[in-house]
């Protein structure tokens, strides 16, 4: 199991840090900015590799079925895990607020696609892609609900949805393949041309992120949230999703995938919905850093132990 673990962290995690690690460093000595690096994530590769994934993947009926549901129940226990966690622990509601989406929202497109891509291949990146299609849809939904609750406007949320260009990437991709239709291969080929630009950019920009997190000067109040966080993120969760898949009779590729991207570390958009609504900005922003560390380590071992499943 050792030589297994180990194999798979050189051959997963080692591609995975260099584009990281290079970010981390422009950040840090170079003070990189990433808002446009942001926007042509969000605006141009996003929707292609989207589309380039969607239009050509390998996926059924089915598997859309179950991974909607495992999406939808996922949140939802995790969810009522940690308001009932929250409860017993007496936290304050900005706490409270702040470990609702440490525990629910995952970095599964920016981190967890390379991931994936490296560790199950196409096929693997094929099943991840309709599990990302809804988390990019909950995390500009619900995700502002559970940071803002009374602020909430749904209006407004649909408006944030609809303003994703992957959305419309999607639509456009399932609808090719409903009507039986394809895209000029000029087409196809520039849209996958743009799609392999899009793990190292995102890489990179996990990178700078991450050596940009704030952690220091934590409040005591903000401890027992933290230690609460990561348990639940590093431990509960991954319970969580393998009880779930178990009940839903999900095997295969589509088990591995599921379970490593409802593992993955605390997503890190988590922190802005945690800043513009004051969802304790500092608990978020340390359980993505250290999340993120541990992930490292954590990863390598699932992938080892769904592999051999």
């Amino acid at each position: 199991m050792i030589d297994k673990v180990l194999s798979t962290m050189v051959e997963v995690i080692v591609p995975l840090s260099i584009p990281v690690i290079s970010g981390a460093l422009l950040g840090r000595y170079k003070n990189l900015d990433t808002k446009p690096l942001l926007t042509l994530y969000l605006y141009f590769l996003s929707p292609a590799i989207i589309l380039d994934t969607l239009a050509t993947a390998e996926i059924s009926f089915d598997d859309v079925y179950k991974t909607l549901a495992f999406s939808l129940l996922n949140l939802l226990v995790l969810w009522a895990l940690a308001k009932l966690i929250g409860r017993v622990l007496k936290l304050a509601p900005a706490e409270a607020a702040g470990l609702t989406l440490v525990s629910t929202f995952t970095n599964s497109v920016n981190y967890g696609l390379p991931l994936v891509l490296l560790a199950f291949g196409q096929l693997g990146l094929d099943k991840a892609s309709v599990y990302v299609i809804a988390q990019m849809v909950i995390v500009n939904t619900v995700g502002v609900y559970f940071a803002a609750r009374s602020q909430f406007s749904a209006g407004s949320a649909v408006r944030s949805v609809f303003s994703l260009p992957a959305i419309y990437a999607a639509i456009l991709a399932l609808l090719l393949r409903a009507l039986g239709l394809h895209m000029p291969q000029e087409v196809a080929s520039g849209v996958s041309m743009v799609a392999g630009a899009y793990s190292p950019v995102v890489l990179a920009i996990l990178g700078v992120q991450m050596v940009r997190v704030q952690t220091a000067q934590a409040a005591r109040n903000v401890q027992l949230a933290f230690w609460t966080g990561m348990s639940v993120r590093l431990v509960l969760a991954p319970l969580t999703a393998a009880l779930l898949l178990f009940l839903l009779n999900i095997s295969g590729t589509l088990f591995a995938v599921l379970l490593i991207l409802a593992s993955m570390p605390v997503a890190v958009n988590s922190v802005v919905l945690a800043e513009r609504f004051g969802s304790s900005p500092a608990l978020v922003s340390r359980c993505i850093l250290w999340t993120t560390l541990a992930s490292f380590l954590m990863l390598p071992l699932l992938i080892s132990i769904v592999g051999s499943v």
